[in-house]
């Protein structure tokens, strides 16, 4: 079946797949476990290095893509960092709103200010 698909449109699809739906969802949980634990964000980075690293494993298992690629993992890497470090970002928001809201408030999705005296 994927025979059939041209080569980069295949690539395209596993892409979408493997980095940004399932390691995309991995990272978000991760990023928003780690600021429910009120951990550091440099421990959210080494974890989601370890997410493109399972899913630059993925891509070789079940596609058999490479697995020692650099600049696979590189984009699999940015793109998990990005999506895990939003994650982290909306819970710490929420977070600081609703756990201090006499003393912050919600400016966006990912943002908060100090609420005026």
């Amino acid at each position: 079946m994927i025979d059939d698909v041209p080569h980069d449109l295949a690539s395209l699809g596993v892409f979408l797949l493997v980095t940004v739906f399932l390691g995309g969802g991995a990272a978000w949980m991760t990023g928003s476990g780690i600021a429910r634990g009120w951990r550091p964000f440099w421990q959210c980075a080494l974890a989601l290095l370890l997410v493109a690293a399972v899913a630059r494993f993925l891509h070789y298992a079940l596609f058999e893509q490479p697995l020692l690629s650099g600049a696979g993992f590189a984009l699999d890497a940015i793109v998990i960092v990005l999506i895990g470090a939003a994650g982290y970002r909306a819970t710490r928001a929420r977070q600081m709103t609703t756990q201090y809201r006499w003393l912050y408030e919600r400016t966006g999705p990912l943002t908060w200010r100090a609420r005026d005296a």
